[in-house]
């Protein structure tokens, strides 16, 4: 090690600038607000007065709204960004470079295709790393033997894809990503690696379309557990296989050189257990990881997301071996990219704004997120351990372990820490591993982990580490939005005493917590705002200040000043303002339907009426879906609970329009220019919530499959209708 004279970091930290601009402009739509605030209480309307509760109504939304906005800006007070210098760590450790185990989970072969599972581990495989050093292990929570037979075609594939990308200096090292970007190479390595890697998936895809292996491996050790262990994928045996072991002399790539010790597993099923998800399947790769190769230093990648930058390794231990920063640092975070966002971001799928703005900011206040996927842990802190001053990890003396044995023998001696019962009675998915009961169950870890006084970071590399595939329709996007809503609902219901802890140990970071702990509570002042105002508006009955008056201006100030700042937050991060547009529309749409009905489910979990579920979103689409897609065209086509709130609120703001409209165009000129005074900020209201629904009434005269189902439109019309007049009766 460097004398502290010679001392240079493997990282670096810098603020981001402008901030002071920030937080002076946030603070005059904090005055903004308070006037706001002093307006409804003068101006409260007398006991007798019918929109008097409708008033208070409105305040307690606006007190929500400016609570849940001072959180927004605990994220963006302070960013930092992090900078890592990787040729230091060669120079320093080359030769000492820990051990990795990596994780790839898969739940599915129907939603999550085999062939992308695949790809995913080729590119983890391929990481600019000491081969020798690398474990990759798949979970297969489905137990397939389609996925099995892929990995096995991927396990003789990777001879000749590992040499070729380091020799060509290959990015990204997915092979089905890196072909398809390089369409025009007609060199030939280029040609006969892609000819391998297309008969290997002609051969996989042959496989599934036909729902069996080829005969020719019926009798092959690996597919033979299927026959004796399988009965259904909820009623079956642990299955674990090492395909390549890298302490054989004979696991060599065509070049020569080792390959990276990959490793199947489908842990044991059975009706009766519980298996908790994607938690269960990490707790379990943990346990038979430490038998395997027990490496210091675990990534976990959900299978569609691929490795896009094959130095991430290298960027990740820069945080955790820097001789006097890395102290205390217990994960690196990687944001989730997706790679299939159109231009215009049509389902606000990029989530740029949280991925360069509040991750940096919950980052300045010492905890990224752990989000599940594209995160390195290091492996005691997954146990358990608590931070301590005096604690420091000696990297050259906890290189994994050296395992002896065949490797028929080491599966064996293996498998039972992956069995149904092993957990039963242990602190393992509460206070070892990953934390259960929890649709996020990524985020519980986190939190605890951060409860135990650890930090962690997030790195965001110019080049994307990891980029993975967004839902290509709207159901899917709000579906998994319900899910990841629950999650954080669930967190504030059940795990509270953990947000308790964090808020003794820093408050900063607790506040960072509930901003998303609170994002689905946003949904009854967002409700309220979408349909009270315009109600009223059709009895004539004003809720906000005169145009004429000086309280306007208040309001018109917050409007404007709001939406210009989410403009330029949005135009920086790199959106359009179609796209900031379109963004505008999701918050609406997952605010009243995914944020509160996960609210409602959770509730009736608590309740006893409901149980956990684990949606897993769909990675296949139709030709079809995928070309509105591109075209930034709007995908219903499903009957949906979700899409008859929707288009409810649509058409009641629609209909309340419309008579508003009505009512000026035929009144007296005096009268029209009162109604417009009186009103305006409720017409306005209305009539951007007509304008950001455009594309839900158009897709009623649309006559492709995506269309909005008339059944859907028949009973949002219903509602809307009855809704109006039962009001207008009373």
């Amino acid at each position: 090690m460097e004398n502290d004279e010679e001392y240079q970091s493997l990282f670096e930290t810098k603020k981001a600038k402008g901030r002071l601009i920030n937080k002076l402009f946030a603070g005059s739509i904090l005055i903004s607000i308070i006037v706001v605030w002093v307006y409804r209480i003068t101006h409260i309307r007398s006991k007798d007065d019918e929109g008097r509760w409708v008033w208070v109504g409105l305040f307690v939304a606006e007190i929500w709204f400016t609570f849940y906005w001072i959180l927004t800006q605990v994220l963006r007070w302070n960013l930092v960004f992090r900078t890592t210098f990787k040729d230091r760590l060669s120079l320093r450790y080359e030769n000492e470079l820990p051990k990795v185990d990596i994780f790839v989970c898969t739940a599915d072969p129907v939603r999550e295709p085999p062939i992308m599972v695949i790809n995913t581990v080729l590119s983890v495989m391929a990481y600019n790393y000491p081969p020798n050093k690398l474990t990759i292990y798949l979970s297969d929570d489905a137990c397939s033997i389609l996925t099995f037979y892929s990995l096995f075609e991927a396990s003789k594939f990777s001879k000749y894809w590992l040499p070729y990308c380091r020799k060509f200096n290959v990015e990204p090292r997915s092979p089905l990503v890196y072909f398809a970007s390089m369409d025009t190479n007609h060199s030939t390595n280029f040609v006969q690696i892609k000819k391998i890697y297309e008969e290997m998936q002609k051969r996989i895809e042959e496989s599934i379309k036909i729902g069996r292996i080829p005969e020719v491996y019926d009798q092959h050790k690996g597919f033979l557990q299927w026959k004796s262990s399988f009965s259904s994928k909820i009623d079956h045996d642990t299955i674990l296989q090492i395909l390549i072991d890298n302490r054989d002399s004979k696991a060599k790539d065509v070049e020569g050189c080792t390959l990276p010790t990959l490793v199947y597993l489908a842990r044991e099923k059975r009706p009766q257990h519980f298996h908790n998800f994607k938690a269960g399947a990490m707790n379990a790769l943990i346990r038979i990881s430490s038998k395997i190769s027990n490496a210091p230093i675990i990534l976990n990648v959900d299978c569609d997301m691929y490795s896009n930058n094959s130095q991430s390794i290298r960027d990740a231990l820069c945080f955790f071996m820097d001789e006097k920063k890395s102290q205390g640092i217990a994960f690196v975070q990687f944001p989730q990219v997706f790679e299939n966002i159109t231009k215009n971001n049509i389902y606000g799928a990029s989530i740029r704004v949280i991925q360069q703005v509040e991750l940096p900011g919950m980052d300045a206040l010492g905890g990224a997120f752990y989000i599940g996927t594209g995160c390195f842990h290091q492996r005691e802190i997954l146990y358990g351990r608590k931070y301590s001053k005096d604690y420091k990890f000696e990297w050259n003396m906890q290189n994994g372990i050296y395992v002896e044995g065949k490797v028929d023998e080491l599966e064996d001696k293996a498998k039972g820490l992956a069995s149904c019962t092993y957990e039963m009675n242990t602190q393992w998915g509460k206070e070892m591993g990953l934390k259960y009961g929890c649709a996020i169950e990524d985020i519980l870890t986190g939190l605890g982990i951060h409860c135990r006084g650890w930090k962690s970071v997030m790195m965001n590399p110019e080049r994307r580490a990891f980029l993975g595939v967004a839902p290509i329709t709207l159901i899917d996007s709000l579906i998994q939005h319900n899910r990841w809503t629950a999650g954080w609902v669930e967190i504030m219901l059940y795990h509270s005493s953990l947000l308790f802890q964090l808020a003794r140990l820093r408050f900063g970071l607790f506040l960072g917590y509930l901003h998303y702990n609170f994002w689905a509570f946003n949904c009854f002042a967002t409700f309220y705002y979408c349909i009270i105002p315009s109600l009223y508006m059709l009895k004539g009955t004003s809720l906000f200040p005169e145009i004429s008056s000086t309280w306007f201006l208040p309001f018109g100030y917050i409007i404007i000043a709001k939406n210009s700042y989410s403009l330029g937050e949005y135009l920086h991060c790199g959106s359009t303002l179609l796209g900031w547009w379109n963004e505008q529309r999701m918050w609406l749409y997952k605010r009243t339907t995914s944020y509160l009905l996960a609210i409602i489910d959770t509730i009736l979990k608590l309740l006893g009426f409901s149980s956990m579920k684990f949606v897993i979103t769909s990675k296949i689409t139709d030709k079809n879906v995928s070309k509105r897609y591109e075209n930034d065209i709007m995908e219903f086509g499903v009957d949906s609970s979700m899409f008859v709130i929707l288009e409810s609120i649509a058409l009641l703001n629609l209909f309340t329009f419309l008579a508003m409209v009505k009512k000026v165009m035929m009144g007296m000129k005096n009268e029209r220019e009162m109604l417009i005074d009186k009103l305006a900020l409720q017409i306005v209201l209305c009539g951007v919530l007509v304008l950001i629904n455009l594309p839900l009434y158009g897709s009623v005269l649309r006559n492709d499959k995506g269309k909005m189902p008339i059944f859907v439109t028949i009973k949002a019309i219903f509602i809307a209708l009855f809704i109006c007049i039962l009001f207008l009766m009373f």
